[in-house]
């Protein structure tokens, strides 16, 4: 067995399709750096399911696929194939040539493949068991593994014994065995729980299945006597109701004739009292006109005082502002002389400041005028300075280049010869560029050309690909939804009709008669399943019903008997049966107006919808109940009809006849109503959304057809393409150095020309330099003199100006000083001025405003004199009116008087009548309590037999005995009964079944502790047996490892020796192995003491050793050799070509003794950046001389 062959797709740096052919013997791959050789490692690596992205140098798995470059777009996928010969049958298939494929998607997914069936990462593994392939075996050793090897803890190597040993299958094997044992373990621990805790249950549930049995049988006492003492009360209370019923007319009728007399005198008892109430009426108005004149009077003869007081007040504020007017004048006229003197002052001094400011000002330009000329002398002094200065720097710089010129004349001779040399030989090798160069170009634009058209075909397949994996991810989403819906509901369904056929929700009673259906013709159903309601009444129904909903209907009574006997004969429970043949419905609804009140929906009856042979049925349970929207309404129609309908609300509330009301929150609602709807609409949803993913399935498997198509077609033109592109590697590396040839045929000949045309600006300058530096030097003495000259007659105008300026700066300040005075004086008499101004204002105002109130004053007073006059006249004229006003008040007594009489004796008529009335309402309204109440007993007793025993009073009828006559004695044995039962306290009635249940699950859990036991005892044995083989198998491969490391060891190093030791105190199947080396003419020492090439060889020693030992059936080493010098490479590679004999080699390599000892060479080069590519052997030593 040795492998054929590698294909590399889009993995890495592997951009198009790369195949590896191998032979027997060593196959080199070489290149340069960072070219993409370690990566043909990888592809080995990964195809063998390598899942750690980390060993494979990337951060996750998606950086395997090829991730484009400047020019390339990212591929969508990557990979990898090795084929191997199997002709020896080394591997478990019958296939001669086994071929194992990977390849991972960017939309994540991957397949393995095997001759092209898709298959299971543990097959490959396990194909490749003990061959040394795989990858933790031995076959694919990196630069990292090595240093594994060297530097690891003795436990870090354990791994790479084991698989030399042949037992890592029997560890894997163990380590099945071991998870297994550690579930049965656990199935065990959990099974013993279980036991234990239904040991601990079945002692109290045995206690309560006893006692469960003896309030069983009191409870069938009790409803016996609770039944027959119902019927005996339901006699007696239909004898009472006919009794009050015949009183009721009579005082009916007598109520009636008493109203109509009433109802007359009520009349003329009427009229009078309205004559009353308008002769009232006038009276009052009457006196309130009165009361209104007197008041206006007394009104009049205040307002008259407080005028008089006000005309006096007036007087008196009169004289008070004339003598303020006269004080005010006075100081007006003093202010205003005032004011006229400080006018003429503040003019003065006005007049002085302005002149004084004027001489301040031309003395300031004065002084600007003389700083602005000291300050151009001081520039002009130093600027002098400063060119005398530069013109000494100048004169030395220009010496300094006359010496410079004449060395430079020199050079630039010398120069000139060795540009014209550079050009004839130039010009030689340029002809002879030209021929090579046009061949070659040709060469690589048609090559070029059949690549582009390649590639454009495989482009746009491989934008096909990827949208149809786009679509495949979406659809597979949407599958994975849909399929999701469609189990949870199915699901759904599947456990509604399991619960609907198992009548779970219903008694135990009822679900052993429902079993038995199809055996018995004459059991049509429970009452739930044959009507059908709207989802919204569902609740209102269900509690109309009550317990009526878990009824059972048969044909007949004799149904009905055979299957009470048969809940009898097997104590199933009791179960409440409804013959068809003799339900009575009860009379009519009565009540009509009830149905026309707010919020009332409909009778019940009316809501539900069933076969015609139940329409009886379903008036005789719900047509009487009446379903209202909400409790509010209900409450109301309650207390209007006297608490005397039965009534539910759509949230299930419920009012009975007598006033009690039951409501809440439902604890378990059963919805046994809207099963068969919910059924129904699941099975219409279940059936659609099956549909769907049938479609998506369909659509999925067609994508993938062509998506595999496609790749196929992909693959073919992959394969064109490598061929293309190893050829156009060729051509593009030689015209790149036909390129760069010419590149530099053209840098010289630029070269060349730059270099003459600096020459002859070199020539040019050295001779004008010469010129001008003989003027510069005369000029610069000139000039030199003549500034000498000007910085002398400069700094005598300096100090002139600066004399000058003093004299102006000591008159400035004395001006200053003068001009602030005079501004001080000015201020203060404009502070005079203004407060002499605002004061006049203030007194003429004060003068307007007296004169103003004097008018005003004057004017009032005048107007008060005139109304106190109007106010008197008044007064005078509701004198005569008094009189008439009481005359008329007189008459109008006297005639109601006579009509008080006649009302008084009216009123004691009507209020005798009044009170007969009510006395015969109150016994109208007793006898109807007397009978609301019996029929709300009588529905109390009603309710009280359904909730208690599920019993209607034509049911309670087959219960009745003849010997129960006694009431009293009846209710005292119902009491003991009571007092009984409740001292059983808490019974658990399930208790029966549930001890059944339980002692049968506690035996069948009991049969699988001792099947757990066995097999824990097995799988122990199984452990114990690998490990036995394991340890002696490993024993001896070990010692044969040692002694073959040893040989190797002596021949790589030309002696010394090499040992391995296991650790001591450790089991033999964990111990870490400890490598120890002793080179030639050195001690016995550590791996961690040796040199890097030392320990480098060590390693080889050691796989080498285990090559021998049990050769694997390819070994690819990936530059392993690196660290060691040129003698120990010749070693290396000697000791290679012994193992070729049954393994082998694919070697990464650099080194140059590596590669002479190869019979094959591949050279991977990154002519592109970022894309490896194959080129020719040729090549690859032509680079490699280079």
């Amino acid at each position: 067995m040795y492998l054929k062959n590698i294909e590399v797709q889009g993995f890495k740096s592997f951009a198009q399709k790369i195949n590896f052919e191998f032979h027997n013997g060593i196959t080199g791959i070489v290149g340069p750096n960072g070219s993409g050789k370690s990566n043909v490692g990888d592809a080995v690596r990964w195809v063998l399911g390598e899942q750690s992205a980390k060993q494979l140098r990337g951060g996750n798995m998606q950086d395997v696929i090829f991730s484009g470059t400047e020019t390339r777009k990212p591929l969508s996928f990557a990979s990898v194939a090795i084929t191997l010969d199997n002709s020896d049958h080394k591997l478990p298939v019958e296939f001669n040539e086994v071929t194992v494929t990977r390849r991972l998607y960017r939309s994540g997914e991957s397949e393995y493949l095997i001759n092209g069936s898709a298959c299971r990462l543990k097959d490959i593994n396990e194909m490749f068991y003990d061959t040394g392939i795989g990858k933790e075996g031995y076959s694919i050793i990196g630069q990292g593994q090595i240093d594994k090897i060297l530097s690891g803890k003795p436990e870090d190597r354990r791994e790479l014994f084991d698989e030399a040993a042949g037992i890592v299958k029997y560890k894997r094997r163990k380590n099945t065995t071991i998870k297994k044992l550690e579930d049965e373990q656990q199935n065990l621990v959990r099974v013993t729980d279980i036991l234990s805790e239904l040991t601990k249950q079945l002692g109290p549930l045995e206690r309560q299945s006893e006692t469960a049995r003896i309030y069983l049988a009191k409870r069938d006492s009790l409803r016996e006597l609770d039944v027959n003492m119902f019927l005996l009360e339901s006699q007696q209370t239909e004898k009472d109701l006919l009794v009050l019923r015949e009183k009721n007319e009579t005082a009916s009728a007598q109520l009636e004739d008493t109203n109509r007399e009433y109802q007359h005198t009520k009349v003329e008892y009427d009229r009078l009292e309205q004559e009353l109430e308008e002769l009232n009426r006038q009276m009052d108005e009457l006196r309130e006109k009165t009361q209104q004149n007197a008041l206006q009077k007394q009104q009049l003869e205040g307002q008259i005082n407080v005028l008089n007081e006000q005309i006096q007040a007036g007087l008196q504020s009169d004289t008070h502002f004339k003598n303020r007017l006269e004080i005010v004048e006075e100081d007006l006229k003093q202010r205003q002389q005032a004011r006229s003197e400080v006018e003429e002052e503040k003019e003065s001094l006005h007049t002085i400041v302005k002149e004084a400011q004027k001489r301040l000002t031309d003395q300031e330009d004065r002084l600007h005028t003389v700083q602005e000329q000291i300050s151009q002398c001081e520039s002009a002094v130093e600027d002098g300075k400063n060119e005398i200065i530069e013109i000494l720097n100048s004169r030395a710089t220009t010496k300094g280049k006359a010496q410079r010129f004449d060395t430079l004349m020199e050079q630039v001779g010398i120069r000139k010869a060795e540009v014209n040399q550079h050009i004839l030989h130039l010009k030689s090798e340029e002809a002879q560029q030209k021929t090579i160069r046009a061949k070659a170009q040709s060469e690589y634009d048609q090559i070029t050309e059949e690549i582009h058209q390649i590639d454009q075909k495989s482009r746009q397949m491989d934008q096909q690909v990827h949208s149809l994996s786009e679509d495949l991810k979406k659809q597979t989403t949407q599958l994975e939804i849909s399929q999701t819906a469609y189990h949870r509901e199915a699901s759904r369904l599947e456990s509604l009709r399991n619960i609907t056929e198992r009548y779970d929700g219903y008694g135990n009673s009822i679900r052993r008669v429902m079993e038995q259906k199809d055996r018995v013709s004459g059991i049509r159903g429970v009452v739930a399943d044959l009507i059908q309601v709207n989802k919204e009444y569902e609740i209102a129904i269900e509690t109309a019903l009550g317990g009526s909903i878990q009824n059972i209907v048969t044909d007949n009574e004799q149904t009905a008997k055979r299957m009470i006997e048969y809940l009898k004969k097997n104590r199933f429970g009791r179960a409440t049966f409804l013959p068809l043949n003799s339900i009575n419905t009860r009379g009519e609804f009565s009540q009509k107006d009830a149905l026309k009140e707010a919020g009332v929906i409909g009778l019940a009856s009316d809501l539900v919808t069933t076969e015609k042979e139940y329409t009886g049925l379903t008036r005789y349970l719900l047509g009487r109940v009446l379903v209202v929207d909400q409790i509010d309404h209900a409450i109301a129609i309650a207390k209007k009809y006297h608490h005397s309908l039965r009534m539910v609300t759509i949230e299930g509330e419920s009012l009975s006849p007598g006033g009690f009301m039951t409501g809440g929150a439902f604890k378990n609602n059963s919805n046994l109503l809207g099963r068969r709807r919910e059924i129904e609409e699941l099975e219409g949803k279940v059936a659609a959304q099956k549909e769907e993913v049938s479609r998506l399935a369909a659509s999925m498997e067609e994508n993938r057809h062509n998506r595999n198509q496609l790749r196929e077609q992909i693959s073919q033109l992959q394969e064109q393409l490598r061929s293309k592109y190893v050829a156009q590697n060729t051509a593009k590396m030689n015209l790149v150095q036909l390129n760069d040839k010419e590149q530099e045929i053209r840098d010289g000949y630029e070269r060349i020309r730059l270099d003459q045309e600096q020459i002859r600006r070199q020539i040019s300058e050295i001779k004008q330099d010469h010129d001008k530096i003989d003027e510069e030097l005369k000029a610069s003495r000139q000039d030199e003199k003549e500034l000498e000259t000007y910085i002398e007659t400069r700094q005598k105008e300096l100090e002139e100006w600066k004399n000058e300026e003093s004299s102006v700066q000591r008159k400035l300040e004395d001006l200053r000083l003068e001009a602030s005075t005079t501004q001080q004086k000015e201020s203060f008499a404009s502070e005079n001025l203004s407060r002499l101004i605002s004061e006049i204002q203030g007194l003429v105002q004060e003068k307007q405003t007296i004169l103003e109130t004097l008018k005003q004053g004057n004017q009032e007073m005048e107007n008060k004199r005139r109304s106190v006059e109007e106010l008197k006249e008044a007064v005078s004229g509701f004198g005569g009116q008094e009189e008439a006003d009481r005359q008329q008040l007189e008459n109008w007594q006297k005639e109601k008087d006579l009509k008080n009489t006649s009302h008084k004796a009216f009123f004691e008529k009507r209020d005798h009548l009044s009170g007969q009335i009510s006395l015969l309402d109150k016994e109208c309204f007793r006898l109807k309590s007397q009978m609301e109440k019996l029929e709300e007993s009588r529905e109390a007793q009603i309710s009280y037999m359904w909730e208690e025993y599920e019993i209607t009073p034509n049911n309670a009828l087959q219960y009745r005995k003849e010997e129960y006559t006694d009431l009293k004695e009846m209710k005292k044995q119902i009491t003991q009964l009571k007092d009984e039962i409740r001292k059983l306290g808490s019974v658990n009635v399930n208790a029966i079944e549930d001890y059944k249940n339980l002692q049968e699950r506690h035996a069948f859990l009991s049969g699988q502790y001792e099947d757990l036991k066995k097999a824990e005892a097995q799988l122990e044995n199984i452990i114990r047996e690998l490990d036995e083989g394991m340890r002696q198998q490993f024993s001896e491969k070990f010692r044969d490892i040692q002694r073959e490391f040893d040989k190797a060891f002596k021949e790589l190093f030309g002696g010394g020796k090499g040992t391995l030791e296991l650790e001591e105190d450790v089991d033999i199947l964990e111990a870490g192995i400890k490598i120890i080396s002793q080179p030639p003419g050195k001690k016995l020492q550590n791996m961690m003491q040796l040199s890097g090439g030392e320990k480098a060889l060590t390693a080889i020693a050691l796989l080498f050793a285990i090559q021998n030992l049990k050769p694997s059936p390819f070994c690819l080493l990936d530059e392993i050799e690196a660290a060691l010098d040129d003698s120990n490479v010749g070693r290396f590679a000697g000791y290679l070509q012994k193992l070729t004999k049954n393994t082998q080699f694919i070697i990464i390599t650099h080194r140059r003794g590596t590669m002479n000892a190869a019979d094959r060479l591949y050279g991977i080069t990154m002519q592109e950046k970022g894309v490896s590519t194959l080129v020719s052997v040729d090549l690859v030593e032509n680079q490699l001389t280079q």
